[in-house]
């Protein structure tokens, strides 16, 4: 027997979709003003794939976390430029060619998104951060945009907290 539903039954009635636009991006040593963009954390996990007689069963092998994007406002101060080479300067520091210890060159971030009135209600902790690509962007008379950061960085491992 066919059942109907009244339409107040079909249509959530409390959703709150969350914004992209509220965010708050945190990297030690960073101003968190200066983000501009950045991704969420992303990762695959393997498939183990085991034979048995005249079928397939999987598991799942190792995950590995992609690296993120993070794009920032190359600011005149406080320095953009300057906090990212700072940090990678505990990296690979370019005048002397000294590598450094990863204790010193990676960081945890956090990324502590927001509801519409600026309560934390998510945070991501993404431990073991260091720079793998940063792009400084390029110099034209022409146009009126503005000079952006754009880093690639890796992580170890995630964690969504709540």
């Amino acid at each position: 027997m066919a059942i109907t539903l009244d339409v107040s039954e079909m249509v959530p009635t409390k959703i709150q979709p969350k914004g992209k636009r509220h965010f708050i991006f945190a990297i030690e040593g960073v101003d968190s003003f200066l983000v501009k963009t950045a991704q969420r954390p992303t990762w695959t996990t393997e498939e183990v794939e085991i034979p048995w007689i005249n079928s397939t069963r999987y598991m799942a092998g190792k995950t590995k976390f992609s690296t993120i994007s993070v794009t920032l406002h190359d600011a005149i101060a406080p320095s953009a430029n300057q906090q990212v080479m700072e940090w990678q300067r505990m990296c690979f520091e370019s005048i002397s060619g000294r590598g450094g210890y990863a204790d010193f060159y990676k960081r945890d971030i956090q990324i502590r998104e927001l509801d519409p009135v600026g309560n934390q209600i998510g945070l991501w902790d993404l431990k073991g951060c260091f720079i793998t690509e940063a792009n400084f962007g390029d110099l034209s008379y022409e146009g009126s945009d503005l000079m952006e950061i754009s880093l690639t960085i890796r992580f170890d491992n995630c964690v969504l907290q709540y």
